[in-house]
């Protein structure tokens, strides 16, 4: 089985001794569990990230889906949410060992993801509908994160000193978190990030959401990373953006000024993440000015 050096190195850099040793260990896991569920490999999935995923069929020829994390938090977290959305406007959570990081999932096949599509209003009104599919509460019982967690890195940046985002706008984004939060009917189960990637069309099925990460706190916050998701390759990135909020305040209902301020406090963390991360902040952060002008 093969496993590139890229994949290795993403794991070894984000989870140290631990991923190493995951790495190291893979192989065997990977039989494993063929072994144990019946599964038939079809090789790993082109795009990996800080999964390993293989497409497999099941015992009946199923298409099938075999994902191994390094087995921590994050991991039995996503199986939690899958719990949680049983299927419903999300692929379905079939089997799974939670203390090893292993999850069987349905496959959807074709699997085209959302951003293939060129069609701006298409992809907002499939985004709309796996949008509201996926509502669910927060899982009772459960250690699922909050959003106001994730915004302690607002804090963290802050407290590292001098760095490319404003500090002005550091402070506005918590100023913001603050008054949705001041102003939310209280915490449901949110994906996370839900974006075009993460969505993708099951020919049986329609369009479903994939990789929930599985955090409390308002459904507002859970249409931002959509919104400043491929935007890049288009033509005038502000107008789109633009597009994406007009059209998601008024289909869904929304409050234009509160989804104004949710992204700009959520999408000023992902700059400063990215900032940590050593990754891609400029496009994010070029979108959280873009917010604050639409809102003045």
């Amino acid at each position: 089985m093969k496993i590139s050096s890229e994949f290795q190195e993403k794991i070894i850099n984000a989870f140290g001794p631990a991923g190493e040793a995951w790495i190291e260990s893979l192989e065997q896991r990977v039989e494993t569990y063929l072994l144990k569920w019946e599964l038939t490999s079809e090789g790993p999935v082109d795009n990996l990230s800080y999964n390993f995923v293989l497409k497999v069929s099941d015992s009946n020829g199923t298409p099938r889906i075999l994902k191994l994390g390094v087995p921590n938090f994050d991991t039995r977290n996503e199986m939690v949410t899958l719990q949680a959305y049983n299927g419903e406007g999300c692929a379905k959570l079939l089997k799974s060992d939670p203390e090893n990081g292993v999850m069987l999932l349905e496959r959807l096949v074709p699997g085209t993801m959302l951003s293939a599509e060129s069609d701006e209003m298409v992809v907002l009104e499939n985004f709309i509908r796996v949008w509201k599919a996926i509502r669910s509460p927060v899982p009772a019982g459960t250690s699922t994160p909050s959003l106001i967690h994730w915004f302690e890195g607002l804090t963290r940046y802050r407290n590292a000193g001098e760095g490319p985002i404003s500090l002005e706008h550091v402070q506005l984004a918590e100023d913001y978190f603050q008054q949705v939060m001041e102003t939310s009917e209280g915490p449901e189960l949110l994906h996370g990030d839900l974006h075009h990637e993460n969505i993708l069309f099951s020919e049986q099925k329609g369009w479903m959401a994939i990789d929930p990460k599985g955090v409390a706190g308002d459904p507002y916050f859970d249409v931002i990373s959509f919104l400043i998701n491929q935007l890049e390759t288009k033509a005038d990135s502000k107008s789109i953006l633009k597009l994406r909020v007009d059209i998601i305040s008024e289909q869904m209902g929304f409050d234009r000024t509160r989804l104004l301020k949710a992204a700009i406090a959520l999408g000023t963390l992902y700059a400063c993440w990215g900032v940590e991360d050593l990754a891609d902040w400029e496009t994010t952060y070029q979108c959280v000015k873009w917010f604050i002008e639409f809102l003045e």
